[in-house]
């Protein structure tokens, strides 16, 4: 199987609305909800950059889709054309005054200039290099104890019983919250990511979600008011923007967001990068043989499956690439797809694990690239370090088994895989 493909059955795309109909047309129609960009977006993205590299949807009341590094890069950049008030592309969209104003739903990344700087300098210490240095040796802990775990099981899956505890446990350390709440992240994860392209019209059940996701939250915040210890959440509550306490609804939009974007986005990478080696014994053994190409290799990994496609609205009528885009339009931004550009980057479809120079945006573009870049690397080194240094010629067990969500975030959900301990 080639590194680029895995299975393309609809019914092992998870997170997919079930009302969505087959895309007809990539250039007229497309839905990145469909479980062939699921799956194998790239040739998608291939024959659109030569084809229509800046694509129109009617579906979510309709979206435009640019390819290309270049479109990409200046939609990202671009604050005065795009609005981040929403980032999740859904069947609604929300309208300046849906929102807490200026705060966002889940700030900063629902935040548009000037107050996105402010919430942006303030989360800045608490992902500094040397604290997220210091969550090294504790993060290397979970991954031997998962290590340990999956050696007596017979049938492991490097994603459900690897990747996807990694972050969990990390951003829950982080955060101050209990580790025991491991499935409520993943649900949290579940109702904003993949649910979220839902109308609420067609999910009644969806705003009690919603609710419910705030009063766990809620519950967490008054838990540390009245027991303060030293942690994330301890940390919003003591900051301070303009001498002033951050809002109840700041603090909790920022919890959000680390945990979504903490977690599922992170699992995702490291799960896409065990995916390819386990296809890939000569990668596998130049790791093994060449330890000195890691740094290259991760930031190799995060560039060729890049797993985040960000959205925005157009903030006012304007013109793109001689296509005319209005106000309210949806927009997604690929990064994924950013960074496959031929014109961007020399080989681009290819993995080349030790690669000199790579200029990717797997953490996004403009304002809003990922404050938490130095916390991904570090998590993505040590898991896969980790667990090649424990199975070096592990290898997939069943490559049509392997599924992948569907939406914004892309990763494999499953990775069924056979183990082949070191001496």
């Amino acid at each position: 199987m080639s590194t680029d493909h895995a299975s393309k059955d609809p019914e092992l795309i998870e997170g997919r609305p079930d009302e969505h109909r087959p895309v007809s047309d990539w250039a007229t129609d497309f839905d990145h909800t469909d479980p062939q960009w699921a799956t194998n977006p790239f040739p998608i993205w291939e024959d659109l950059r030569a084809s229509c590299p800046l694509s129109r949807t009617e579906r979510f009341g309709g979206a435009w889709l640019p390819v290309t590094q270049e479109l990409v890069s200046t939609i990202a950049y671009d604050t005065e054309n795009y609005t981040s008030r929403a980032v999740v592309v859904s069947e609604t969209r929300p309208g300046p005054d849906d929102l807490p104003a200026p705060i966002g739903l889940a700030p900063p990344i629902t935040s548009d200039p000037p107050f996105h700087h402010m919430a942006r300098r303030l989360l800045l210490p608490a992902f500094a290099p040397k604290k997220i240095e210091a969550l090294t040796d504790s993060t290397i802990a979970i991954c031997e104890e998962l290590l340990d775990e999956i050696a007596h099981m017979d049938a492991p899956d490097a994603a459900l019983h690897y990747s996807q505890h990694i972050p969990v446990r990390v951003i829950a350390h982080m955060l101050g919250f209990p580790a025991s709440d491991a499935d409520i992240f993943r649900h949290i994860i579940h109702v904003v990511i993949e649910e979220g392209v839902r109308s609420e019209a067609d999910d009644e059940g969806r705003i009690a979600e919603t609710l419910a996701i705030d009063a766990y939250f809620d519950a967490q915040i008054a838990d540390h008011v009245a027991n303060p210890r030293d942690d994330l959440t301890n940390f919003l509550l003591d900051a301070r923007l303009d001498g002033q306490p951050l809002a109840h609804e700041h603090v909790r939009g920022t919890m959000l967001l680390l945990l979504v974007a903490g977690i599922d986005t992170t699992w995702s990478a490291i799960g896409a990068a065990l995916w390819h080696l386990g296809q890939r014994p000569d990668h596998r053994h130049q790791l093994v043989e060449q330890p000195e190409i890691w740094p290259f290799a991760i930031e190799e990994f995060l560039r060729a499956y890049a797993p985040v496609t960000m959205g925005r609205l157009v903030a006012k009528d304007h013109v793109l690439h001689g296509q005319n885009l209005s106000e309210g339009d949806w927009v997604l931004l690929p990064f994924p797809a950013a960074n496959r550009d031929p014109e961007f980057l020399a080989d681009a479809d290819q993995v080349v694990l030790d690669r000199p120079e790579n200029r990717h945006s797997a953490f996004g573009l403009g304002i809003h690239r990922c404050i938490g870049s130095n916390l991904a690397r570090m998590e993505m080194t040590v898991a896969l370090q980790q667990w090649m240094a424990r199975y070096p010629d592990f290898s997939l067990s069943d490559p049509g088994a392997v599924t992948w969500s569907a939406g914004q975030v892309r990763g494999p959900r499953s990775i069924p895989v056979h183990l082949s301990p070191t001496a």
